[in-house]
């Protein structure tokens, strides 16, 4: 191969290797934590279906999962709750365990997932739901 046919090359697989493909909405999500990371770190979700996250805690510590806007983030970071129960969208979990539950997001756009436990959020245990309109595939509650 020629060196220009090889950069040209390498170019194109940069391109295309860079160019993440959208993701689909789905009302299913599994989100693994492990190595204090969220395994995936984004999902994409549609608008105003209940959507069922199944949440594995793959690591020998606890972890929490908290979705919401930068106002519940806030309040979290302050360590205001040792343990999350009967609130959809703030799990805890102990080491080694699974737990489902079921959020509806009404608003479009972004919106982050944290373990707030101290120093989690900034070793990277965050992540990301993109909520985009619902195509009529999902039922609405």
């Amino acid at each position: 191969m020629t060196p220009r046919r090889w950069i040209g090359a390498l170019l194109l697989t940069v391109l295309v290797g860079g160019c993440a493909p959208t993701r689909a909405p789905t009302d299913q999500v599994t989100i693994t934590f492990h190595f204090s990371h969220f395994t995936p770190d984004r999902v994409t979700v549609p608008a105003g279906v209940p959507v069922s996250f199944t949440l594995e805690n793959d690591d020998p510590i606890a972890h929490e999962w908290i979705v919401g806007p930068p106002a519940l983030h806030q309040v979290h970071r302050t360590g205001t709750e040792a343990w999350h129960a009967g609130r959809p969208n703030e799990v805890s979990l102990a080491p080694f365990s699974t737990r489902a539950t079921t959020v509806v997001f009404d608003q479009l756009g972004e919106i982050d997932y944290i373990c707030h436990l101290p120093g989690h959020e900034e070793y990277g245990m965050k992540g990301t739901v993109t909520v985009v309109p619902n195509d009529g595939r999902f039922a609405t509650r």
